[in-house]
């Protein structure tokens, strides 16, 4: 298998196309035609996780954090970025991250949390904007049905757990065709009225491009009629954060002492506890100070995430719990998330968990 296969694998989980613009994903390293002789999985791409990768033979570091994030304008080894990228070159390994393509998963990072904690049933807490599109197009009746399924095959039509869905309106069409054009019915000259299907489906925005070509592809028109509308409907499948229910309600206390155990956290900084019952759990992996008005609209008792700062603790005004348990400890079993769905993926592949320490924060 090569770089580039790998990559397809990984966007099955993580389409690149769901990370935030401010973010740096994808293939960071290397050349996507190298045949990969093993993946090492990581949280972040230091020189030990390189050298991990050299001891094992792996040509390829699936690395959640991406080690480049703003532009290199030297490759001198003056820091341990640059060092990384040399060394990695160096030995003819590549670096791909899926940071928050991998956040915005419903099956990614603050799942692979809500697993940990026994929080159940969990939905996407800050669902992405703009991600929901409808395609409308027009076609002779008889062609319908096979532009559709052109287009499900495509990916449009797919709603939560539901896929080939459409409306559909019969009307009629006219056109004239000019004296350069190419019709398949209709004379040049003439005014054609064609009975035609009005066809809606909706689709994920990253998919535009291949649905666009299996329309073009399917239609017996030159001239395709069509058009596409951002719709501001919730996305179930793309977002930052989860919220959901445990099994059994706990004490607050007894709650973040779980949480501590579950997520391995050497501390957890909270705000002022309520004395009440916690049921409803909202976490967001990594910094998440920004979903705190979230998870107090969706009535959160609780809301687990990482980077707090001081006053930022104050916003929780006696409405939930907030916890800081540590931005490394969050995002810790992505790990475990990536190579799972790796070795399922492509079983028989050489797959590591890397063994390296990265977490760069100490407690005494």
């Amino acid at each position: 298998m090569t770089v580039k296969d790998i990559s397809k694998i990984l966007e099955e989980l993580a389409p690149l196309a769901h990370a935030e613009d401010f973010d740096n994903v994808g293939l960071l390293v290397g050349d996507q035609k190298m045949t990969v002789s093993g993946i090492l999985v990581t949280l972040d791409t230091l020189e030990n996780v390189v050298d991990e990768a050299i001891s094992k033979k792996c040509n390829l570091i699936v690395s959640f954090h991406p080690i480049i994030f703003s532009g290199l304008k030297k490759l001198t080894g003056s820091n341990y970025v640059q060092r990384v990228v040399m060394k990695a070159i160096a030995n003819n390994i590549a670096i791909y991250s899926m940071h928050t393509a991998l956040d915005n998963s419903k099956n990614g990072v603050n799942a692979k949390i809500c697993e940990v904690l026994g929080v159940q049933n969990p939905h996407i807490l800050i669902p992405k904007a703009g991600t929901i599109k409808k395609l409308t197009t027009y076609a002779p009746i008889k062609e319908a049905e096979t532009i559709k399924s052109a287009l499900f095959k495509a990916g449009a039509g797919e709603i939560g757990n539901y896929s080939n869905c459409s409306f559909s309106l019969e009307g009629q069409g006219t056109f004239l065709a000019g004296n350069e054009a190419n019709p398949s019915i209709g004379k040049i000259g003439a005014v054609h009225t064609e009975k035609e299907t009005q066809i809606n489906v909706i689709f994920s925005f990253e998919k535009e491009a291949a649905i666009l070509s299996a329309l073009f592809d399917a239609h017996s028109y030159e001239e395709v009629a069509y058009e596409i509308s951002v719709l501001q409907n919730v996305n179930q499948d793309i977002g930052m954060g989860m919220i959901g229910m445990l099994k059994t309600e706990m004490d607050e206390v007894e709650f973040l002492q779980h949480v501590k155990k579950k997520m391995n956290a050497s501390v957890v900084r909270h705000s002022e506890l309520l004395g009440k019952k916690v049921k409803k759990v909202a976490v967001l992996g990594g910094s998440g100070a920004f979903a705190i008005s979230a998870a107090k609209k969706a009535k959160a008792d609780i809301f687990i995430t990482a980077d707090l700062k001081y006053h930022q603790f104050f916003e929780a005004e006696k409405q939930l719990v907030l916890a800081d348990i540590g931005h490394f400890e969050t995002e810790q079993f992505t790990k475990d998330l990536l190579v799972d769905y790796l070795t399922k993926k492509i079983p028989n592949f050489a797959v590591s968990l890397s063994k390296s320490k990265t977490n760069p924060i100490k407690y005494l």
